[in-house]
């Protein structure tokens, strides 16, 4: 594990700030998914983390209750099981704010590989070839989602979380975060 001295206490530093900065933000949005849809405004889903470990990580509901437990690639904005403001809070990636919680909490850490479902080939990729990846925390964003996000193949992007957990200091995170506020803020991708 290459997890450097101090990133747990930025991470907490950071993610609590971010919380009570956005928390009217965030209950705003809470209220919008209550008001387009049936259910619970936020979804907990069971996934893998460090040391292969399961935790539960909260979003923002973005599908209706009855959708299937799949990976967020293989639904696509004409599936139907979105609900009315869920393309638009992924396309933003606002439904992932409240996985600042599980940062400060300690399942999470704002950089690292992305928590995947059980079932996830790139969770199976990564059991079998890369074990180092279970090595540090999972991340809210990764080095695999700013070479590609979801483009990026299962293997490569088990070989980018590799490449994370044996490598990662605090420059690289700096310079994910970056690029992950980069991609996010770009208005050419929303329109």
């Amino acid at each position: 594990m290459s997890s450097y001295g101090g990133k747990r206490w930025f991470d907490v530093l950071v993610s609590s700030c971010l919380l009570l900065f956005l928390l009217p933000f965030l209950m705003c949005v809470w209220i919008a998914v209550k008001a387009t849809s049936r259910g619970p405004g936020l979804y907990w889903s069971r996934r893998v983390g460090l040391g292969g470990g399961l935790f539960m990580m909260p979003k923002f509901r973005t599908m209706q209750v009855e959708a299937p437990s799949m990976p967020r690639e293989a639904f696509d904005a004409t599936c139907g099981y979105l609900t009315p403001i869920g393309q638009f809070l992924r396309k933003l990636s606002i439904d992932e704010l409240p996985q600042l919680w599980s940062v400060v909490v300690g399942d999470m850490s704002l950089v690292g590989p992305r928590p995947l479902l059980g079932n996830d080939p790139t969770t199976k990729i990564r059991r079998t070839l890369f074990p180092e990846c279970f090595s540090v925390r999972p991340g809210i964003t990764g080095l695999a989602q700013v070479n590609g996000r979801n483009s990026v193949k299962p293997k490569a992007k088990a070989r980018y979380d590799a490449f994370y957990a044996v490598h990662c200091h605090a420059g690289m995170d700096f310079h994910i975060l970056l690029r992950t506020a980069g991609a996010v803020l770009d208005l050419r991708r929303i329109l």
